[in-house]
């Protein structure tokens, strides 16, 4: 059974992320750890604007809404 074209085409791929530079795919792979520790910390800075956003506000101010017999006053 001969190759296809897409299996000559993966080889070809490989090789020339492989062999293409020296020091290419520790770079991407760097960038890549970068990007998702970036992200993480993103994360965690998100969820403590929340939790003092939250603290920050009085407990009657939560509840904005009336209720039906306090408009009408009965």
């Amino acid at each position: 059974m001969a190759p296809g074209m897409w299996q000559i085409l993966l080889v070809v791929l490989l090789a020339v992320l492989l062999f293409g530079g020296r020091g290419k795919i520790a770079s991407v792979m760097g960038d890549f750890a970068k990007g998702i520790t970036s992200f993480r910390k993103g994360l965690k800075d998100d969820e403590g604007e929340g939790e003092e956003s939250a603290s920050d506000t009085p407990a009657g101010a939560l509840n904005t809404e009336t209720r039906e017999d306090e408009k009408t006053g009965s």
